[in-house]
This record gives structure tokens, C-alpha cells and sequence, in this order.
């Protein structure tokens, strides 16, 4: 995390997350009020940070990587259109694409775009006409939410997709657990990746035509003549 976002946990009266999240604190602020609601019960959460803002106190509310990246922070300002009186203030945080980018080496050196494949939110459809946009532009690509126990198959289901544009010796990553116990790191190609297992806490980085593997490390040029 941030150090202001460090700062923002040290100065909260209550710290409002995910129970994940929360426990991922670890034991440093155990003395704060801890307050959580389950997955999938984020408008609750987010109403729960405007409650005890209402008692006068000072809330912070913890998402996973940067709020305003699949986070909350959107959700917190739609609500905050009933809460006048509470001032809101998003903190920066350290999004997985870049996070990610760093354990493999540097795949982000040039334009990429981000996609979820969670579909529980944004229609599959819609993912479609993204994920062949970005292939048709050479983007490189980062994957969040490419698995979970409800939908296995949208990793090779995407990759499918992207290999109706892109060869299947296009170079790209994986990254698992991010900055947490029992970080890994993968690299393989892109018709090798369609057949990987990966679960809900991994990100994966499909590289552009500048990509490539050096020294074990996934690269895209910048286009730099060296």
C-alpha cells in the first residue's frame, strides 16, 4: 500500500472492509473497531463507512489494490449523493497491473488496457468487443478476474478470442498472490495460457508484438534503437 494510505489506517476511528482485506491488515490494527461485510455485499459496506461517519467518526474504508480500480470508490461517490455532509477522499493504491508488471519484469513499458472477465457486473458480450478491440489495437493486455469457482473457463474462453487475432506464440504472464505469502510468477505463450489453471487471485498479462522474454523476464520495448 501507499504510505498514505498507511497514514489514512493509522488516523481512522474504524476501518470498514471485505473480511479478507481486514485480515490482511494482520495484527497492527487490531486495536481500531473492525467492521466487515461479506463478498457481494459491497453497496452495504459502503453505506455502513457513511453510518459511522454520522457518529463523528473518522472511517476508512479498505479495498483491495487502488479503490478507483474495480474498487469502491466509484459506488462511495453515488452514495455520497445522499450524504452531503460527509466528505469523501479517495487514497492511490498500487493496482495489480502494475504491481504484477513489477514480478514479471516490465510488460506495461508501452499503451496496455485492463480487463476484467468478471461478468457479474458487465455482460460477456461487452468483454467480447473489448478483449478483440484491444487485440486489434496491439494493446498489451492485463486480465483481472480471469477465474473463479462459477466461471473456470473464461480464461481460455478469452484466450480463444484473442487467438482468432493474435498468434499463439505471443509471449505473456501470470502472477499469483500479489505482494502476499506465496507470490508466483509465470511466463508461457499465449496458446500455452489458454489451457492454464488459474484462480481469482491471479492477474494476467498478455504482452503486444514489442513483447518478449529476456532473461527470464517479461518485457514490451519501448521502442528505444539499442
Amino acid at each position: 500500500m501507499t504510505g498514505e494510505a498507511l497514514q489514512a489506517l493509522e488516523e481512522a476511528d474504524v476501518i470498514v472492509g471485505y473480511t479478507l482485506y481486514l485480515d490482511l491488515l494482520g495484527k497492527r490494527f487490531q486495536g481500531k473497531e473492525l467492521l466487515s461485510t461479506p463478498m457481494r455485499r459491497e453497496e452495504e459496506r459502503c453505506r455502513l463507512c457513511f453510518r459511522e461517519a454520522a457518529k463523528g467518526k473518522k472511517v476508512t474504508l479498505v479495498c483491495s489494490g487502488d479503490a478507483g480500480i474495480y474498487g469502491l470508490a466509484s459506488l462511495m461517490y453515488e452514495l455520497g449523493g445522499e450524504e452531503p455532509e460527509t466528505e469523501l477522499h479517495v487514497i492511490a493504491g498500487v493496482t495489480a497491473a502494475c504491481s504484477g508488471a513489477a514480478v514479471l519484469g516490465a510488460p506495461l513499458n508501452h499503451d496496455f488496457c485492463v480487463i476484467s472477465l468478471s461478468d457479474l457486473l458487465t455482460p460477456w458480450e461487452k468483454i467480447e468487443r473489448r478483449l478483440l478491440a484491444a487485440a486489434e489495437g496491439d494493446f498489451v493486455i492485463v486480465l483481472y478476474n480471469p477465474s473463479s469457482h462459477k466461471r473456470k473457463d473464461h480464461l481460455a474462453r478469452a484466450c480463444d478470442i484473442l487467438l482468432s487475432v493474435v498468434e499463439k506464440e505471443r509471449v505473456c504472464g501470470y502472477v499469483e498472490n500479489i505482494g502476499r505469502q506465496g507470490t508466483k510468477a509465470e511466463t508461457c505463450t499465449l496458446g500455452e495460457l489458454r489451457d492454464r489453471e488459474v484462480n481469482m487471485f491471479t492477474t494476467v498479462f498478455i504482452g503486444n508484438t514489442g513483447s518478449e522474454i529476456v532473461n527470464g523476464k517479461l518485457i514490451t520495448r519501448r521502442g528505444y534503437q539499442v
